[in-house]
């Protein structure tokens, strides 16, 4: 049976399945094991896998049992702390597994909530999930959390449209949103990535390049939009990845250099693939939800 599948591609859950890794210890493993007889081990993605819909709820009150390993009282440290001083906000609620945080979506605001430890993504619930025993890291990193979600709100999201129109932002946004639909990129002509095969670009994201027409490209056609140009660039036409292409591209294991983010593509991190890969799923869904004409 095709792992990659059961977890929906992207090593953490798709409603029916779920996965976990952690430091490998004998004790921790056998305790693991014991808790979820059922899961398996997926060589590929280096995790155990979890059946059920109710796999990630019951792995996040599992961590945060092995978090009070190390530290007996640390939930009930959290709980008291939060009861003395809580964090009132409308992103954050509270139940007896600990803390949903349910914010509008944005990159900085999901690097920022992976930093608190043993913060995990609930699909079900479209909300991260906390433990208690976290709670304090939680604090620590809520000042710049709720802020980026209060940026990301769709009224502040309007606002700050509404003061682009007519300036050169706005330009250059309209620029490569026609450009975009061209679905062509300009690629250093002395070092071009291999084609069929996902990868990162500053400019569109993830994406597959599966031609290159050899087109030399004008600086001065597309200047505005590649201001790193120091070198001879060729055309090549590109389209989105399918999800079983980006369940199946291997992530770069170090963040892209200086010179890789000039050139403009890289190989992509397993950060931005999981991005990418969440919304391919969801595009999918969509699709087969949608009736037939």
């Amino acid at each position: 049976m095709n792992e990659e599948r059961e977890i929906g591609g992207e090593g953490e859950e798709d409603g029916e399945h779920a996965a976990i890794a952690f430091p490998f210890d004998r004790m921790t493993v056998q305790r693991f094991r014991e808790t979820f007889p059922r899961a398996r081990w997926s060589d590929r993605r280096k995790a155990w896998i979890v059946p059920g819909k109710t796999a990630r709820r019951r792995i996040d009150r599992w961590m945060a049992r092995e978090q009070s390993r190390v530290d007996p009282y640390a939930e009930a440290k959290g709980r008291d702390a939060y009861a003395f001083e809580p964090i009132l906000s409308p992103y954050l609620s509270v139940d007896r597994d600990g803390f949903r945080v349910r914010t509008p979506y944005s990159r900085k605001l999901v690097e920022e909530i992976r930093q608190v430890p043993f913060a995990r993504w609930d699909g079900a619930e479209k909300a991260w999930r906390v433990p208690f025993s976290s709670y304090d890291d939680l604090v620590g990193h809520w000042q710049a959390i709720e802020a980026e979600a209060q940026r990301c709100e769709p009224e502040e999201r309007r606002k700050r449209a509404e003061a682009r129109k007519g300036t050169e932002e706005e330009r250059i946004v309209r620029r490569r949103a026609a450009e975009r639909k061209r679905r062509r990129i300009a690629l250093p002509a002395g070092d071009l990535p291999r084609l069929d095969r996902p990868i990162a670009t500053a400019v569109y994201g993830i994406i597959v390049v599966d031609n290159v027409t050899g087109e030399l490209v004008e600086p001065c056609e597309v200047g505005d939009l590649y201001p790193d140009f120091h070198d001879d660039r060729v055309w090549g036409a590109w389209r989105v990845p399918s999800l079983e292409e980006l369940v199946h591209t291997w992530p770069s294991k170090v963040e892209p250099t200086e010179r890789e983010r000039q050139r403009g593509w890289w190989l992509p991190t397993i950060d931005e693939l999981r991005e990418a890969r969440r919304t391919a799923r969801s595009l999918e869904r969509r699709m087969v939800s949608q009736p037939s004409a």
